[in-house]
């Protein structure tokens, strides 16, 4: 199907995403982190490194079940048609204009984003008692953003078999590398193929996705600790506990942002 003048723009947009470096807020942070991260290393008791470790990957597994999937579309449906939007269905949004789709993505940043920042600064009060705690709830907030966000371009990520997607999306907002990037956008396209075929997604089954996505928990675990060390100083811990689930949240919205806005044109280029 033809694209439109914005959505060709979006594509340039998307290039840049795709080959740019971290953005500018996760460069500071990440030039600030150093001493930080190699303080971890040091500093950090391994049985700590991996609590948090399991506690990801226990998340990522439930994922593999129905029950972490529940997730409520009318809310966006609704919205959208109250944009001048004619949709009956979530599917039907895959046909919307783009420019009214981005604008409307966009406004789910700051709920999350302000919910994910609360949560972490409540858990941060605990101390480190709750710091490996907050991270199943840190990204329990950010699953039903993926979903959101998902949803509003007309492509419902409601199932166990979007694991690998969602894995995709949390890794690229944990370490920003270009690297990370180029799997996700693997990841898209097989997505695309799945959605404009109207046949299940499966996700991609080479073995080296299969590889990563064991490397994936420790990995996140790293940049999230290497942020959240602090969190384990009672009281003064909130405040580090609320900034780095905003930082993190914030991430997540930008890559399935950008992510999801590839999977829409893609879907769009083959139907």
């Amino acid at each position: 199907m033809r694209l439109t003048d914005y959505e060709r723009a979006a594509l340039r947009d998307l290039d840049r995403w795709q080959a740019g470096d971290p953005s500018p807020l996760m460069q500071v942070i990440g030039l600030a982190m150093k001493p930080v991260d190699w303080a971890v290393d040091k500093v950090v008791p391994h049985s700590v490194m991996e609590q948090a470790s399991d506690a990801i990957e226990k998340f990522l597994d439930v994922l593999a079940e129905g029950s972490q999937w529940t997730f409520q579309t009318e809310t966006i449906l609704r919205d959208l048609r109250g944009k001048g939007v004619d949709a009956e269905t979530i599917a039907d949004l895959r046909h919307a204009p783009m420019d009214v789709l981005d604008a409307y993505a966009k406004s789910l940043f700051a709920e999350n984003t302000l919910l994910a920042a609360l949560e972490g600064g409540g858990t941060g009060l605990g101390g480190a008692l709750l710091m490996v705690a907050d991270i199943p709830l840190l990204f329990s907030i950010n699953l039903r953003l993926i979903q959101q966000i998902g949803a509003v371009y007309g492509l419902p990520v409601t199932g166990p078999e979007f694991r690998p997607l969602v894995i995709a999306i949390y890794n690229v907002a944990a370490s920003g590398s270009k690297e990370s990037k180029l799997e996700a956008m693997r990841e898209i396209s097989v997505a695309a193929a799945a959605f404009a075929r109207d046949v299940p997604y499966k996700g991609r089954v080479s073995g080296t996705f299969r590889d990563q996505s064991r490397q994936m928990p420790r990995e996140i675990a790293k940049a999230l600790l290497s942020r959240k060390v602090f969190q384990a100083v009672p009281i003064f811990g909130a405040a580090v506990g609320a900034g780095v689930n905003y930082w993190f949240t914030q991430e997540v919205a930008e890559t399935a942002f950008q992510l999801f806005r590839s999977l829409f044109l893609e879907v769009k280029e083959r139907e």
